[in-house]
């Protein structure tokens, strides 16, 4: 089985186990207690600190170890935002945070403070600008991911954190896709991170909080960890984590290197193999060992099951499944693509032959799973004209039907004529508008119907 899911979790790095297995006998104590027992478990906890801290290129004492990254943000967003409640509660994330961030700033909003989200361009990246004009005089915290965790699109952060800095706000940097591959540069304030996100163990996140950030920890109030983080430490865990990133930053730069020439040729190779695909993310500016495509006419739940099947553990960015409805916010907000989503995300490691396997299979499975659904087998063809204007029922049947319903049709309409297609589906919204850039074809716009929404696309070729 390939596992091509690292940016879900990325496998135990050999050094992680062997650094858990060894802190399980000698660091079992409390760290805050005096005895020899507790004095060795200080020791390992402190040494575990100070090892991370040089990773992330802080202090040790601006950082605090937290049960998960989910945490270390929660935890990092309510307390910068309490500590400047006198500049005000205005908060500022980007459209394509992580569910964490943007769960945190719905929680802010709740509870009456503002909030503004800056858009991405069609790579998901923010621009500096917008950002540097979202910022106002009661703006509280911004928060920026250093790479998007669905397309791997890499943000400029270093840009940002001037414009705020520049403007007397705190940065938040939710680091968890980039820290194992190196230090987030630029002037940040907080930042946040997950273990299991570089090969160390689940259950072990950080926070950072640099000297002179105005910072009131929520909650009720507790010793440990200058009490950021209540509770007793996982100290085995904590002692993995710290190993494994060091470990994982000594091999980063070649392996970036080798991670990237594979998930280029996934990139390159992929829209040749597979028609009617949209590789999406930035070309250039991204992380290693993460690539994203939206195959046109397919299911994207039926197509991971499919190719678990073949042997290859992949995710999607995209969420329209039976269970949920709705597609990824990241690709929303970046306005491409969002059926048929595939994220490859290689761990470090990975062999070439599981790659090119990849690609050998993939073809075919697209087209099995295209095939089921009744796809078009090739681009719309002309046929002779009938109607100006048609008409689709696609009510009550999900992505991506509502689109192959309207690639069967497009053909039928003269140029000029247009094709209106009714869809409850909320994926609609956006596969609908991208089939037609992908086509050539003008979208219209869209209007409330008695049920659901129409959608009305216009034949230009």
């Amino acid at each position: 089985m390939a596992y091509f899911d690292a940016a879900s979790a990325a496998p135990l790095h050999p050094v992680a186990r062997q650094a858990l297995l060894a802190s399980l006998d000698e660091g079992w104590a409390d760290p805050a207690r005096l005895y020899r027992e507790g004095r060795r478990a200080r020791l390992l906890l402190d040494a575990a600190r100070e090892a991370t801290a040089e990773c992330v290129g802080c202090r040790a004492d601006e950082l605090v170890f937290t049960p998960s990254g989910t945490r270390a943000v929660h935890s990092g967003v309510a307390g910068a935002l309490a500590g400047r409640r006198r500049t005000g509660s205005h908060l500022i994330v980007s459209s394509v945070e992580h569910s964490s961030v943007l769960h945190a700033a719905e929680a802010h909003e709740g509870g009456g403070g503002s909030l503004t989200q800056v858009p991405v361009d069609r790579t998901g990246a923010v621009d500096p600008a917008a950002y540097a004009a979202a910022l106002r005089e009661d703006t509280a915290l911004a928060c920026l991911q250093s790479a998007n965790h669905e397309v791997g699109t890499e943000q400029p952060v270093t840009e940002v954190a001037e414009a705020c800095r520049a403007a007397g706000v705190p940065l938040l940097v939710d680091a968890a896709q980039s820290l194992g591959w190196g230090r987030v540069e630029g002037d940040w304030s907080l930042l946040a991170a997950s273990a299991h996100k570089w090969g160390g163990p689940s259950g072990v996140g950080l926070l950072v909080v640099r000297k002179g950030v105005r910072f009131a920890a929520q909650g009720p109030g507790d010793e440990r960890e200058s009490g950021r983080a209540p509770g007793f430490e996982n100290l085995p865990a904590i002692v993995a984590a710290a190993a494994s990133l060091r470990a994982v930053r000594a091999e980063a730069a070649a392996e970036a290197a080798r991670l990237r020439e594979l998930t280029e040729r996934i990139r390159a190779r992929v829209p040749d193999l597979v028609p009617d695909v949209e590789v999406v993310g930035d070309p250039a500016r991204r992380l290693p060992g993460v690539v994203t495509f939206s195959c046109l006419y397919v299911d994207g739940e039926t197509l991971l099951h499919e190719l678990d099947r073949a042997g290859f553990s992949v995710s999607s960015g995209s969420s329209c499944t039976s269970s949920t409805l709705m597609p990824s916010h990241v690709l929303k907000a970046m306005g491409v693509l969002s059926e048929g989503n595939v994220r490859v995300s290689l761990p470090p490691g990975t062999p070439a032959e599981d790659v090119e396997r990849f690609l050998e299979v993939l073809p075919g499975t697209v087209a099995a799973v295209r095939a089921k659904l009744g796809a078009p087998a090739a681009p719309e063809t002309v046929r002779a004209a009938g109607s100006p204007d048609l008409v689709v029922d696609a009510l009550g049947r999900r992505c991506p039907i509502p689109v192959i319903e309207l690639a069967k049709v497009i053909g039928d309409v003269p140029v000029g004529g247009t094709v209106r297609v009714l869809s409850d589906d909320e994926a609609a919204r956006l596969d609908i508008p991208a089939w037609c850039e992908m086509r050539g074809q003008e979208y219209v716009g869209e209007e409330p119907a008695e049920r659901g929404t129409a959608y009305t696309v216009r034949r230009t070729s």
